[in-house]
């Protein structure tokens, strides 16, 4: 168990710097996907599965807001 929980905040951890060090935003929405999706495991592995799915829910909702905004002001050649 605490191998997986290592494992879960290692990759979290590279998930945020996914995000932080892409240039391009399709690709930095990949490595947001992937740094919810392990947080979210971590905290089921912990043993907070409601407190997960809201943070799925809600973290990827409105971030996903926020990476289509961006990505449509990259693509306005104005």
């Amino acid at each position: 168990m605490t191998y997986l929980v290592f494992f879960l905040s290692i990759c979290f951890v590279l998930g945020g710097l996914a995000v932080a060090s892409n240039p391009s935003p399709y690709y930095g929405v990949v490595g947001l996907v992937l740094a919810s999706f392990v947080g979210c495991g971590w905290l089921v592995s912990l043993g907070m599965s409601f407190v997960s799915l809201v943070l799925f829910l809600v973290y990827l909702g409105g971030m996903l807001v926020v990476f289509v905004y961006s990505v449509s002001l990259a693509a306005d050649p104005f």
